[in-house]
C-alpha cells in the first residue's frame, strides 16, 4: 500500500536560495528539452502543399526522447551552462542528480499525454513552457528511511541531498511500518512544503467487493448551482454551496488595483503580489475542505453507489461567439452575463469535487458512476411527463397529488432512475419530444414519499 503525507518544512536562508536557484536550473532544463523536442518536429517534417524539389532533403536527426535526453546532463555538469535570451550561468552541478532526471520524465510524460494519451486515452493539450509561478515542485527519486536523521516532540529532522538537514514540522507521524519511498519539495505561496510517498507491502490493497445497484442503496446527485445551493439530491435533500471565490472577491479587487498601480520589480509591488497569491491560496483551500466535508456528509448516508451528472465544463464555460453586422462592427452577444456565469461554474469547480467524491468513496467501499444527464431536468419524475421545459421553472405545483415538485431534487430522483435503468426512453419526431416507456407502482410510491418528505406545500 502507498499514500503520500504532506507536511511544512522550514529552510533557513542558504536553504532558501538555494532552493530557489534549483528551481530556476529545473524550470531552464525543462523548457530546454521541450523546446528540443518542438524543434526536431519542425525541422522533419513538410507541408502538405509544399515539397523542396531544388534543395535536397538532410538526413532526419533521430528523435529525442527521455533516455536521449537525459544522456545530456553529463555534458551540462561539465561547465556552466549559459542562458541564451538573458547570458546568465547556470551550474547544473549543484543540483541532485535524481531531481534533474526527473524533469526528464516530466517532459516525456508530457509529450506522450499530448501524442499518446494516458492509461484512460485521454489526451491533453500541447505542452507548454514553465514559467516561474508554474514550475515549483522538486522530486528526489531514491529518498529512504536513512534520511530521517532524529525526531523531537512534533519536529522531523530531514538531510536532503546537497542541501542539509531541513526541519519539517510533523503534524500528524509516520505510520508505523511504512517506508519513504520518494520525497518531492514544492513552493507555495506561505513557504516550502514536502510531500513523501510511503509504502507498506504488508498492507493489502484494497479491493471493494462489486455492488449490485438497487433503489434502496444508491443516490442521484444533481449539480445545482442555484442561488446558495450546491447539490441536490435523490433523498430530497439540498447542500448548500461556499461560493469562496466571491465571497473574497472584493478583497482580491483591493489588493489587484493596488498591486497594478505599482512600479514593475518594486518592492512594495513583490509585497502586494505575494498577498494577492496567499489570499487566492486561502481561497482553493477553504474550497478544497468544503469539498471533503461534502464528500464525507454524502459518504455517512450509507450509500454505495452515487449517480452524478457528467457535466461539459469546458463548454459551460466557454465564452459567446462573436457577432458582427454587415459592417463588421460589433453586436452585443450576451458575454457581459456569461462572465459572470462562467465564474459562478469555476468557483464550484464540480470536476473537483466529483474527484474528491471518488477518492473517499473507494475508501468506504462505494462507488460513484457519471450519467448522461439529457432531458433528466424536463422529465417530471413520478409521471414521465415533461414539464420543465424552461430553466427559470423552479417549481412544479402538482393538483393531482398536492404536490411541489422541485426542478432540483427533480433531477436528482431522475439521474438516480437513469443509473438504475428505469429512465424512459426520448425521441424527438418532428420537433415533439415523445416519451417511451413505463414505471412500476412502487418506485412511484417511493418517489411520491420522498417528494412529500422534502417540499412544503404553497402557502397563500
Amino acid at each position: 500500500m502507498k499514500t503520500t503525507y504532506q507536511y511544512q518544512f522550514y529552510p533557513n536562508t542558504n536553504q532558501k536560495l538555494t532552493l530557489n536557484q534549483w528551481l530556476r536550473i529545473c524550470r531552464y532544463w525543462y523548457n530546454r528539452q521541450l523546446g528540443d523536442r518542438f524543434d526536431w518536429w519542425d525541422n522533419n517534417r513538410t507541408a502538405v502543399n509544399a515539397c523542396p524539389l531544388i534543395v535536397s532533403i538532410s538526413a532526419l536527426r533521430e528523435k529525442p526522447n527521455y533516455y536521449s535526453q537525459k544522456q545530456q546532463l553529463p555534458l551540462f555538469k561539465k561547465d556552466l551552462v549559459k542562458v541564451f535570451h538573458s547570458g546568465e550561468l547556470l551550474d547544473f552541478k549543484q543540483v541532485d542528480s535524481t531531481i534533474l532526471q526527473d524533469v526528464s520524465k516530466r517532459v516525456d510524460k508530457a509529450c506522450e499525454r499530448f501524442i499518446v494519451g494516458d492509461s484512460q486515452g485521454k489526451k491533453s493539450g500541447r505542452p507548454r513552457f514553465k514559467t516561474e509561478a508554474d514550475y515549483r515542485t522538486m522530486t528526489f527519486a531514491t529518498a529512504s528511511n536513512d534520511w530521517i536523521k532524529w525526531i523531537r516532540k512534533s519536529w522531523i529532522y530531514i538531510r536532503l541531498p546537497k542541501l542539509g538537514v531541513v526541519k519539517v514540522r510533523m503534524h500528524r507521524p509516520i505510520p508505523y511500518g511504512f517506508t519513504i519511498k520518494q520525497a518531492s519539495v514544492t513552493k507555495k505561496a506561505d513557504g516550502w512544503f514536502i510531500q513523501l510517498i510511503l509504502e507498506d507491502i504488508s498492507v493489502p490493497q484494497f479491493t471493494p467487493d462489486k455492488v449490485i445497484p438497487t433503489w434502496d442503496n444508491s443516490i442521484g446527485l444533481d449539480a445545482v448551482l442555484h442561488e446558495d445551493v450546491y447539490l441536490a439530491t435523490s433523498e430530497g435533500e439540498k447542500l448548500p454551496s461556499l461560493k469562496p471565490l466571491r465571497k473574497n472577491k472584493a478583497k482580491l479587487d483591493r489588493i489587484s488595483q493596488k498591486r497594478n498601480k505599482r512600479k514593475r520589480g518594486s518592492k512594495s509591488r513583490r509585497k502586494l503580489a505575494k498577498k494577492e497569491a496567499l489570499r487566492h491560496q486561502k481561497i482553493a483551500r477553504s474550497r478544497k475542505d468544503f469539498h471533503y466535508k461534502t464528500a464525507q456528509k454524502l459518504i455517512k448516508t450509507g450509500a454505495k453507489i452515487f449517480f452524478y451528472e457528467e457535466l461539459n465544463l469546458k463548454g459551460l464555460t466557454k465564452r459567446n461567439k462573436v457577432k458582427q453586422d454587415d459592417n463588421a462592427n460589433y453586436l452585443p452577444n450576451g458575454q457581459s452575463a456569461k462572465s459572470g456565469l462562467n465564474k459562478s461554474w469555476l468557483d464550484a469547480a464540480f470536476g473537483q469535487f466529483f474527484l474528491t467524491l471518488e477518492y473517499i468513496a473507494a475508501k468506504a467501499g462505494s462507488v460513484v458512476v457519471s450519467q448522461k444527464p439529457a432531458y433528466t431536468s424536463m422529465v417530471l419524475c413520478y409521471r414521465n411527463e415533461i414539464i420543465f421545459t424552461d430553466c427559470s421553472m423552479r417549481d412544479y405545483w402538482d393538483e393531482q397529488n398536492s404536490l411541489m415538485v422541485d426542478r432540483d431534487i427533480n433531477a436528482a430522483i431522475n439521474l438516480k432512475r437513469l443509473g438504475l435503468d428505469i429512465f424512459p426512453s426520448i425521441k424527438r419526431c418532428s420537433g415533439n419530444l415523445s416519451i417511451v416507456g413505463t414505471m412500476d407502482k412502487s418506485t412511484t410510491k417511493e418517489i411520491l414519499y420522498t417528494l412529500n418528505r422534502a417540499t412544503k406545500k404553497p402557502t397563500s
